[in-house]
C-alpha cells in the first residue's frame, strides 16, 4: 500500500517538475534500441534474436530500449509516453513489456501493459529488478544484467497461467509484508513528499497565471520505488528503479 502511494507520488512529482520542452520519444525500430551503446554487435544480435523468438511464441512484444539522457524528466515519464507512442503487443489485450535501461542517471525501469499486469506485476518487476538485473549493473555488468532481466521476465510470461499467477501472488505478497514492516517510516516519507513537491509549489503558485499541462490517463503500469544510495543501483520496480 504504501509503495503504490509513494509511486503514484513520485509520478506526480515528476509531473509537476518536468521541464517545459517535450522529450523526443525514439521511434521504434526493433525490440532491441541499444541508443545509449552498452551492447556490443553480437550481444545486440542475441538479445534481438531471444526477443523476436519470445514475440514469434506468445505473440506479445517485448522491447529493451537504452537511453542516452533522460533530458531531465523521470524515467517514468519515459515509459508513459514510450508505451503511449509504441503501442506495443495486441491492441485489445494490451499485453506489451518495455525494459528502460539509462546509464547516464542510473536508472532502470520496467513498463508493463495493462493485460499482463496479473502475470507481471508491479512487484515481480521489482524482484527482478532487485535479483537479477541490479547486482550485475553494480559490478558493472550492464549487457549481463539486461540479458539476465529479459530471461527472467520471459521465464515468468511464458509459466502456464496458474504458475504464473501464484508466483504473481507470492510476490505481491512479499511487497506488501514489506511495506507493512515500514508503515511508519512510509508515511513519514510520505508526508514530507507532499509537502515539498506538493503544498509548496501550490503555496510558491499562488497568484500566478499559467497553463497546467494534462496527462491522459495511461493503461501502462504505475512505478514501485526502490530507495538506494546514489552512488549505488536502487531500484524501482513497476516498476522503475536506480543504481
Amino acid at each position: 500500500m504504501i509503495g503504490r502511494l509513494l509511486a503514484l507520488l513520485t509520478m506526480l512529482a515528476a509531473l509537476a517538475l518536468s521541464p517545459a520542452a517535450a522529450q523526443t520519444i525514439p521511434k521504434l525500430t526493433g525490440p532491441v534500441m541499444d541508443l545509449a551503446d552498452q551492447l556490443d554487435p553480437a550481444q545486440e544480435a542475441a538479445l534481438d534474436a531471444k526477443l523476436r523468438g519470445f514475440q514469434s511464441a506468445t505473440q506479445q512484444q517485448f522491447v529493451v530500449v537504452t537511453l542516452p539522457d533522460l533530458e531531465g524528466y523521470d524515467i517514468s515519464d519515459w515509459g508513459y509516453r514510450m508505451g503511449n507512442a509504441w503501442k506495443l503487443g495486441d491492441a485489445e489485450r494490451d499485453d506489451g513489456l518495455i525494459l528502460i535501461v539509462a546509464p547516464k542517471e542510473r536508472r532502470l525501469r520496467f513498463e508493463v501493459g495493462d493485460g499482463i499486469e496479473g502475470a507481471f506485476p508491479d512487484a515481480m518487476a521489482w524482484i527482478i529488478i532487485r535479483d537479477d538485473i541490479t547486482p550485475r549493473f553494480k559490478a558493472g555488468d550492464i549487457p549481463g544484467g539486461i540479458d539476465a532481466g529479459v530471461d527472467a521476465a520471459i521465464k515468468q510470461l511464458q509459466l502456464p497461467p496458474e504458475e504464473a499467477a501464484k508466483r504473481a501472488a507470492a510476490a505481491d505478497k512479499a511487497e506488501r509484508d514489506s511495506a507493512d514492516d515500514g508503515d511508519i517510516g512510509g508515511l513519514i516519507f510520505v508526508a514530507i513528499i507532499i509537502f515539498f513537491f506538493f503544498v509548496l509549489p501550490i503555496l510558491s503558485s499562488l497568484g500566478r497565471k499559467g497553463k497546467k499541462r494534462r496527462r491522459k490517463n495511461s493503461p501502462w503500469g504505475a512505478p514501485i520505488i526502490i530507495w538506494g544510495d546514489d552512488d549505488d543501483w536502487g531500484g524501482g520496480g513497476g516498476s522503475s528503479g536506480g543504481w
